[in-house]
């Protein structure tokens, strides 16, 4: 994981600040990624997001939203840190990866050549701490601030307690998600380094990304501009989160960032500049459990393909905080967005709406998505139909779509669902999630000489 006040969300969105960062992205993209950003804040009730994009070896956006502190307001701005929460996972991973460049470690090295006294410590391996395979159960697996980690605590108080205790299950036979196995990762760090791990990542990760004004939140409170945390019971207004004890979030996640920071630290993975060759490919190569089959996680960031591309990711959950950090492998594409709340789900809904405005869309058919968008506007391109359809979709028809269709936004989500054969024609069934959080179905019929027979709009309940 990991004051009585309300902020209506009028006075979030009216709390738009704009860094002074280079923009490589287009104004028309800018623009719909503010109206994204906004939307999903108005949705969720989420009092501010930062969000950085890297793009063609770069930071190609940068902006602040909303209010970093509710009352008296503290307005966001690019220079606001927040909690990145789980996002710090992959700091702590590199770190140990950069032992590992120096021969001082081993992946395979067992817990027991550092700390035999912990459980089965002569069967763990380093990599089993940092890919959730270890069988070390997990010392918060909370979604709030329980009393019991309000005060403060020690990395060995954590180990004590939850290391020593009996395994979840034998090395390697299952993932589960544990922060545990990362607290004794950063312990094993400061045993080799001789260093404290938060001055080891500030030496040899934030220098070389070029991090000037990262914070150990582990044992320094923020304060404005920095972003407090906040979250919501039920249907109620944000308040203040309760905060963790000094020494709960070590090694797991204890860093606040700005997004323009979290990108500066992607672009070491973009561009495989901080690990050794053999260092970047293993940061990333997903960890099998013993009978062979794939976690999907690796060196603390999970690895998947998403329409056809490699996507390394993590996301975080802290006191009052919720990130999403998204690197697209061959786009050279970045995405970061951080949030000070733990309530919705602004941060993820924000990075797949931008995912979509930015990525060339793998999937679905340029000419579909084109007769949609005419559609939205009340325009059709007569030669894409065939007589039929054409018959079909009247100038009433097309007004009533420029009408409903041109007030959702543009599409953020538009996926193939379904495809088959019927009537000598392709039919295909896409999923479409628009602009305003609306939900589509649309049914195309293609004929053999490429035209559509049909192209049907559906709302979905």
């Amino acid at each position: 994981m990991a004051g009585k006040s309300f902020l209506g969300m009028g006075a979030v969105l009216a709390l738009l600040v704009a860094s002074g960062s280079a923009m490589a992205v287009t104004p028309e993209q800018s623009a719909r990624i503010d109206l994204v950003v906004q939307q999903a804040m108005a949705a969720n009730q989420t009092p501010s997001a930062q969000v950085a994009v890297v793009e063609k070896g770069k930071i190609a956006f940068s902006k602040a939203y909303g209010v970093a502190q509710i009352g008296p307001d503290v307005p966001a701005t690019t220079a606001s840190r927040y909690q990145i929460a789980s996002v710090s996972k992959a700091f702590t991973a590199a770190a140990v990866m950069l032992l590992v460049d120096e021969g001082k470690l081993s992946m395979e090295d067992k817990v027991a050549k550092w700390f035999p006294e912990l459980t089965q410590a002569g069967d763990i391996t380093i990599r089993q701490l940092l890919s959730h395979t270890s069988g070390y159960s997990d010392y918060w697996p909370q979604d709030y601030v329980m009393p019991s980690v309000q005060g403060q605590t020690t990395p060995r108080a954590i180990m004590d307690q939850f290391a020593k205790a009996p395994l979840d299950y034998q090395p390697g036979e299952d993932w589960q998600y544990s922060n545990t196995g990362f607290v004794v990762a950063g312990q094993i760090v400061e045993k080799v380094s001789g260093k404290p791990l938060y001055r080891f990542i500030e030496e040899r990760i934030f220098k070389p990304a070029g991090i000037t004004d990262g914070l150990d939140a582990s044992a320094v409170d923020l304060k404005a501009p920095d972003a407090l945390g906040y979250q919501r019971q039920g249907m109620g207004p944000n308040r203040l989160t309760p905060k963790a004890g000094r020494g709960w979030p070590y090694a797991s996640w204890p860093l606040a960032l700005t997004a323009e920071d979290v990108a500066k630290w992607d672009l070491t993975l973009i561009r495989r500049s901080l690990l050794s060759p053999a260092g970047h490919d293993i940061q990333i190569q997903t960890v099998k459990l013993n009978n062979g089959k794939d976690t999907g996680y690796a060196m603390g960031w999970f690895v998947a393909k998403s329409n056809g591309r490699t996507l390394v990711n993590h996301g975080g959950e802290g006191a009052g905080y919720l990130t999403e950090n998204r690197i697209y492998l061959e786009d050279g594409l970045a995405i970061v967005v951080l949030t000070n709340t733990m309530t919705g789900s602004a941060h993820s809904d924000i990075a797949d709406r931008i995912a979509y405005i930015l990525l060339p869309q793998q999937g679905v058919d340029a000419k579909v998505l084109a007769a949609f968008e005419a559609l939205q506007k009340g325009e059709a391109d007569r030669s894409a139909f065939t007589d039929n359809f054409n018959d079909f979709l009247s100038e009433q028809a097309l007004a009533d779509h420029r009408e409903n269709l041109g007030a959702m936004g543009a599409p953020v989500q538009f996926t193939l669902a379904r495809s088959s054969n019927r009537g000598g024609m392709e039919s295909r069934s896409y999923r479409i999630r628009m602009e305003n959080g609306k939900d589509l179905r649309l049914s195309v019929y293609v004929t053999k000489d490429g035209k559509f027979e049909q192209f049907l709009v559906y709302g979905v309940n």
